[in-house]
């Protein structure tokens, strides 16, 4: 750093810290937003209003709930509300009323504050994404696309490189990939601005205009100061529940991605190790393509062995404790939901002996806990028919059940199997005679390419012991393959995720533990969100991308095949004559 810079830089990073303590109440009359750009200044308000005016840091709809609460409430104590960590994409063609509190592509990089952006992802769209830069910052933010299409002959890498001579402000970067079945699935974007602050976010949609039609979330750091003084290299490894963690953890799979001396993202990791990440919550999860040890878990294992993919998951699941304390079941029953867009042919024996066990770790308790049901989301041809794109949005979902060996496959997973959505057509007076569920997002056309992985503390799906983000489908490609006879787990793809828990809303020197709930229609939790609101502690939001209560599949349903024919027509009139076909 040029030590010119350094008062400026001090200046910035004071005035930075003294607008986080600042007083919200009263309001100012403008608008405020927090650090993700989200309306409300503060991303946490209390539950029992005394003041009126403190209304105001709520969304619309939630601040209704929460005076009438305040009003008829006698209870001393106040709960402290937070917003989901994770933001659902706003899809033009659904109501309002589906968008609450989503953000738009253009919403992030429509900021004239960016200077420099870097862009992973699998698929992309250079035109549609450079629309989306603010009209007058756009042929001069440094933008850095990152893809993984190797080949000379691929579609997608030659598209990219005939796009990126049309603008002289994109370098294109391509990843390593040692795995033939490998993808470079990784799916962020890494911010820097004119005013020293930066930002991460990971999102599971590609950089094209389509995937942003269908249902996707981001997560997103808070704004990043630059750290002053900045940590030494050599400090003990941070915990896993800390800022200091995911920083370190994020800059070594950033450097993960220089092999054989080639350091392709060394701007990018020098630029970020001058960034305060204290403020972030949340635990990275990544995929890179190559061996791990899943069973070495020790400090000082953790530099070079278990560091991505299921092994990375079963340790940072191994220090959540479980939020069965809070659930009003006596014998609470946990269940794990797994919701994707792609089930890859991984077999019953890597599906029970290695996901499973990896999914169901938590921390130790005192009292055993049941082993946890297993709920896996994926749309059927129905939900694919119905949706904004119809069938085309099924040329992104995939599942395979034609072989013999997937149809077997199909058998195992059938019984785990739920509804993304539930089409009017199916419901009562159907011979399916399903039952409507009571907890609607308003999402059901907006096709999935999300992937989310929750474990709610019981069976009625009130409270979350954890939740996860991720680019990450069922495949072993990528969450590592079984140890082989050397105890090594094969990774082939590069994923992006990351998990949050109750425990990372706690406040020291607080009454009760924080909760995490399902939300829905909105980012913030209200009285309808959990029954326990009048207990001590803070209540996180998780923002619902499916229905609740959840949906089985009747005897007589099966997930969409995108390789299978339909000869139904989707809401546009057309039939599916299979992909590829």
């Amino acid at each position: 750093m040029n030590p010119a810079e350094e008062p400026r830089k001090r200046r910035n990073y004071d005035a930075f810290q003294s607008s986080r303590d600042r007083s919200i109440s009263p309001p100012p009359k403008r608008r405020a937003f927090d650090f993700n750009g989200r309306p409300g200044g503060k991303e946490v308000v209390a539950l029992r209003v005394d003041n009126p005016a403190a209304s105001s840091t709520m969304s619309s709809n939630n601040s209704k709930n929460a005076c009438k609460s305040a009003k008829e409430s006698t209870k001393p104590q106040s709960r402290t509300l937070f917003p989901s960590p994770v933001q659902l994409n706003f899809v033009e063609q659904l109501p309002a009323s589906s968008n609450a509190n989503c953000v738009s592509l253009g919403g992030i990089l429509g900021d004239p504050m960016i200077k420099e952006c870097w862009l992973f992802n699998y698929l992309f769209d250079i035109d549609f994404v450079m629309r989306h830069f603010d009209p007058d910052t756009r042929d001069i933010v440094q933008v850095r696309v990152v893809h993984g299409s190797w080949k000379r002959e691929d579609p997608n890498g030659i598209h990219i490189e005939e796009a990126a001579k049309r603008y002289p402000n994109i370098k294109v970067t391509k990843a390593f990939m040692p795995e033939m079945f490998g993808t470079h699935h990784t799916k962020a974007m890494v911010l820097f601005r004119h005013d020293d602050l930066a930002q991460v976010v990971i999102l599971t949609a590609n950089f094209i205009e389509r995937d942003f039609r269908m249902s996707q979330a981001m997560w997103r750091t808070p704004l990043l100061p630059l750290e002053i003084p900045r940590r030494s290299s050599s400090d003990p490894l941070p915990l896993l529940s800390s800022g200091l963690r995911f920083k370190h953890d994020l800059l070594a799979y950033f450097q993960g991605y220089s092999r054989n001396g080639i350091a392709s993202l060394l701007d990018l990791v020098s630029q970020l190790q001058e960034y305060d990440f204290s403020a972030v919550r949340g635990a990275l999860i990544g995929s890179l393509p190559g061996l791990q040890m899943p069973g070495q878990f020790g400090p000082e294992d953790q530099e070079r062995l278990g560091r991505w993919g299921l092994p990375a998951l079963k340790r940072i699941l191994s220090s959540i404790p479980s939020n069965s304390i809070l659930s009003s079941d006596p014998n609470p029953e946990p269940q794990i939901i797994a919701q994707v867009s792609s089930i890859a042919s991984v077999g019953e024996k890597w599906f029970r002996t290695t996901l499973m066990p990896t999914l169901s770790t938590m921390a130790p308790v005192q009292k055993p806990l049941p082993k946890p049901k297993i709920s896996i989301i994926f749309p059927t041809a129905s939900t694919i028919r119905h949706s904004i794109d119809g069938y085309t949005s099924g040329s992104f979902i995939h599942m395979k059940t034609t072989t013999p060996t997937q149809a077997k496959q199909l058998s195992f997973l059938k019984p785990m199997l739920c509804h993304w959505s539930i089409h009017p057509t199916l419901l009562p007076n159907n011979p399916t005679n399903h039952q409507e569920p009571t907890k609607k997002t308003g999402r059901a056309t907006a096709a999935p390419h999300i992937k989310t992985y929750l474990r709610f503390t019981d069976a009625s799906l009130t409270h979350i012991d954890w939740a996860m983000l991720t680019s990450a489908n069922l495949s072993t490609q990528a969450w590592g393959s079984s140890p082989n006879a050397g105890g090594e787990v094969r990774i082939c793809s590069y994923e992006l995720g990351v998990v949050v828990w109750p425990a990372l809303w706690d406040a020291p020197g607080t009454l009760g533990v924080a909760s995490m709930v399902p939300v829905f229609g909105g980012d913030l939790p209200t009285e309808a969100d959990d029954d326990g609101l009048g207990k001590d502690g803070p209540v996180v939001g998780w923002r619902m991308p499916y229905d609740l209560p959840l949906v089985p599949y009747g005897a007589d349903e099966k997930p969409w095949c995108a390789t299978e024919a339909c000869d139904e027509p989707d809401w546009m009139g057309r039939v599916w004559p299979g992909y590829g076909r």
